[in-house]
Parts: structure tokens; C-alpha cells; sequence
């Protein structure tokens, strides 16, 4: 069986990166899927509803949270491949083969890690990893959509419990101007920011150097 796996989530600096593994017969999929940038909000949750209501069709999921991110031990590359594991491992099983969206600018660095990764769980599979796989395998399609939905929900998860905060990721203005805020307020970073990002340590910084009337 086929098992496609990527991420969402990687550059933002509020909430947590999530990594989607779609197994099932790439022949077999939902008509319309594509890499999930391609598709609007409302056809990302209408596939991915369709995708794990499917009984041909298996989904793992698995999320790193900023606190995780912020750890000085690890880096990106490692939590991708640590991710994607965790999300494959959920669906896996021996002699599936696995495409994966290639995290690294190694991609056969990458496919090795997620291959052993999967090993270490118990599980022997054939890894290929390629960038922009998303774009050229329809079953990654199919876990890139999974993981932007899921990524969403947090998104919107935390807009409830902190009000507009934006799409999370740092070139965008609401994202920025909802920490500025929460910083001049409180004078920390919210639990949801990723506060290794430099977008959060030059707003802690500014607020350090300035009164809270000035930052």
C-alpha cells in the first residue's frame, strides 16, 4: 500500500506544526486533490472529511507544539522527520511504500531519517523523499490537505482564546500586531507564539529597552 506524509505549519510563529499521513491506493483517492495551497479553505475540509470517513483509507496525524519547537536541543529538520514518523507510524505497516515531502535540502538525508525513524517504531517501509512532492503525488496531496486542515482548526483554536491573531505566520500584519499587543499587555509571549522565533525575541527585546508607554 501507498502512504503519503507532509506538513503544515513550519514557518509560522504562532502554534504548532502538523505533520498528515494518508495510506490507501493512490488510484482510489477523492476527485480535486492537489498540494493544499492550491485549493480553497472550504474544499481543504470538505476532502479531508472525505478522506478519513473513507473505510480504504487510513489518516495519522501528529503535532509539534511551540514548546517543542522552542527547545534549544532540537531543529526543524529534526522535528520534521520526527513528525512525519509519528504521523506514518500511525497507519504504517511492512512493505508499504512511502513518499514523503522532502524537509531538508537533502531529500535522501531526509528519506533516511524517516526510514529509520519508522524502523525504531517496528515497522520496515520503502521511503522516498522528494521536495515538492505534494505537487507530484497525489496521495502527499491527500496528507498535505489533512495537515492544513488540522493546522487550521488550531489556528482558529487559538483566535478564540486570544481574539484576532491572523494567519500565525510573521509576514503577516494582525499575526504581528496581536503580539506587540499581548506583549505591551502582559509583558510576556503567549503560550501559543513560538518565542525562539525572531520575530518574538525582537518584540521581547524592544519591550525590555522601552517603557510600557513607549513599545
Amino acid at each position: 500500500m501507498h502512504i503519503g506524509v507532509d506538513e503544515a505549519g513550519k514557518g509560522p510563529v504562532l502554534g504548532p506544526m502538523v505533520a498528515a499521513a494518508v495510506r490507501g491506493d493512490p488510484d482510489a483517492l477523492p476527485d480535486g486533490i492537489a498540494d493544499s495551497k492550491r485549493l480553497a479553505p472550504e474544499r481543504r475540509e470538505e476532502l479531508a472529511a472525505e478522506l478519513r470517513e473513507r473505510d480504504d483509507i487510513s489518516v495519522g496525524v501528529a503535532f509539534v507544539e511551540p514548546e517543542t519547537i522552542d527547545d534549544p536541543e532540537t531543529d526543524m529538520n529534526l522535528l520534521t522527520v520526527r513528525a512525519q514518523v509519528e504521523a506514518a507510524a500511525e497507519v504504517a505497516a511492512d512493505a508499504d511504500e512511502l513518499v514523503c515531502d522532502a524537509g531538508d535540502v537533502s531529500e535522501s538525508r531526509f528519506g533516511r531519517r524517516v526510514r529509520e525513524g519508522l524502523a525504531e517504531t517496528g515497522v520496515s517501509v520503502e521511503v522516498h523523499a522528494q521536495h515538492r512532492a505534494d505537487d507530484e503525488h497525489a496521495i502527499v496531496g491527500a496528507a498535505s490537505i489533512v495537515a492544513k486542515v488540522e493546522r487550521d482548526r488550531r489556528v482558529e483554536a487559538i483566535a478564540d482564546e486570544y481574539g484576532e491573531v491572523g494567519s500565525g505566520y510573521p509576514s503577516d500584519g494582525t499575526t504581528r500586531e496581536f503580539l506587540r499587543e499581548y506583549v505591551r499587555e502582559h509583558g510576556i509571549l503567549p503560550d501559543c507564539a513560538r518565542k525562539s522565533w525572531s520575530t518574538c525575541a525582537d518584540l521581547m527585546a524592544a519591550h525590555e529597552q522601552s517603557s510600557l508607554g513607549d513599545f
